[in-house]
């Protein structure tokens, strides 16, 4: 289809339209021009077949299953796209201008987006796919979670909740090498739960052959990636995000990540109560010993 049918549908509209009847290769260049636009204008098929590791062929032909004549009509196009397209700091601080610079009125607009986020994200996560969510982890000898940028502290923050119920697991925002050292202990008997909203990194694709290769189960949790990734994991949860910039883009995740600690909590009250108290002692235990040191500085300090 020639873009001139297109309707000037953008290259975003195009991709998200597309990625499911895309090859995986296809999907790997869909995805990074959708992701590195500014970068895409300006290099040869040869350059984005290497960034996206495929190959030119691979470039030009994922150029004409989105719709445009060639490579060149695509670069052309999402040029004038981008010229017109707004960044999203000007974005946000065109929402701020919008609803003026009362705070009562951003609070307004925040928590609306808010509200809107959380909805959407509630409508998309079915009761059948969260009681699977649960069933991976609690089967899991060991979880591994990881996020990057603002997804790093979701990826933390599950691993720690995980483990003070007795779940072991380890949150991970490490890139390049040090990721191998992450993966090295990756084992089937193990689960892995990636916090990754909309942008599709080499990390991914690393990630989920070690995953294959081990036969560890999977867990997306994303807003926009399930089409391209979705049939790699063993389950994808919808977390909706705002392009506005007004809400985080890590905070609905977040909020899967606590219903998910909640589900296994609920699964076994006795083993959460007496993790809990262990947990309390724990704490009891080390403020006595800070309280003990503290004492003992004082009385050997010099009067």
């Amino acid at each position: 289809m020639n873009a001139t049918n297109e309707s000037g549908a953008t290259l975003e509209e195009r991709v998200v339209s597309r990625l499911a009847t895309m090859s995986r290769a296809e999907r790997q260049v869909a995805e990074y021009l959708r992701n590195h636009q500014q970068d895409a204008v300006f290099a040869s098929a040869d350059e984005i077949g290497a960034a996206s590791g495929t190959s030119d062929a691979t470039v030009v032909r994922t150029a004409k299953a989105l719709g445009y004549s060639g490579l060149t009509e695509l670069k052309q196009l999402v040029g004038q796209e981008m010229l017109k397209k707004p960044k999203p700091s000007e974005r946000l601080y065109q929402g701020i201008e919008e609803v003026g610079a009362r705070p009562s009125s951003l609070l307004d607009r925040l928590f609306r987006e808010t509200y809107e986020r959380l909805g959407e994200t509630e409508r998309q996560l079915s009761n059948e796919d969260f009681v699977r969510a649960l069933d991976i982890l609690a089967g899991a000898h060991r979880t591994l979670c990881f996020g990057i940028g603002p997804s790093e502290g979701n990826a933390h923050y599950l691993a720690l909740r995980l483990a003070r119920l007795g779940y072991p697991a380890t949150g991970t925002g490490a890139t390049g090498f040090r990721l191998a050292d992450d993966l090295l202990m990756l084992t089937g008997s193990d689960a892995v739960v990636m916090f990754s909203p909309a942008r599709l990194l080499r990390e991914h694709e690393v990630i989920l052959s070690r995953v294959e290769s081990v036969g560890a189960k999977s867990i997306l949790i994303t807003d926009s990636l399930a089409p391209l990734l979705g049939d790699r994991v063993d389950l994808v949860l919808q977390a909706a995000y705002s392009q506005s910039g007004f809400v985080g883009e890590a905070f609905t995740s977040m909020i899967i990540a606590d219903a998910l600690f909640l589900g296994l909590a609920a699964r076994d009250e006795g083993l959460t109560t007496s993790r809990s108290d262990l947990l309390t002692n724990l704490r009891s235990e080390l403020i006595k010993s800070d309280s003990r040191d503290l004492v003992s500085r004082s009385k050997r300090r010099p009067r």
